[in-house]
């Protein structure tokens, strides 16, 4: 069984900053690519930034310049980390990861149960 534990959501006022965490857990063989999603109310879950094993990574367009996306393999942990926030920002955020589960084989993806973030004065 694999599991995602995001952490690092709560209430921001415009131009600060988050960092959120996602820590994976249980049968890995292989963490492959990971990233963060969102969905905000009355809209549908869109990407933010993935990031490869190698640490390639990619953003959406409208958070280049203001979110970084890594991660540290050695603790199986995703980050994001968010500056100059704007209320259009606000969203629930969601990490999803790409995992070989021992003893399988075959990968498959897995993700978190959601971290709240509110961008609000």
């Amino acid at each position: 069984q694999v599991q995602l534990v995001e952490s690092g959501g709560g209430l921001v006022q415009p131009g600060g900053s988050l960092r959120l965490s996602c820590a994976a857990s249980g049968s890995i063989s292989r963490l492959n690519a990971m990233g963060w999603y969102r969905q905000a109310p009355g809209k549908q879950r869109e990407l933010v930034a993935t990031i490869t094993t190698g640490g390639s990574t990619n953003y959406a367009d409208s958070v280049k310049g203001r979110f970084t996306i890594s991660r540290d393999n050695a603790k199986n942990t995703l980050y994001l980390q968010m500056n100059t926030l704007k209320p259009e920002d606000t969203a629930v955020y969601y990490c999803n990861a790409n995992v070989q589960v021992n003893p399988f084989p075959f990968k498959r993806d897995y993700w978190g149960q959601g971290t709240q973030v509110t961008v609000s004065s």
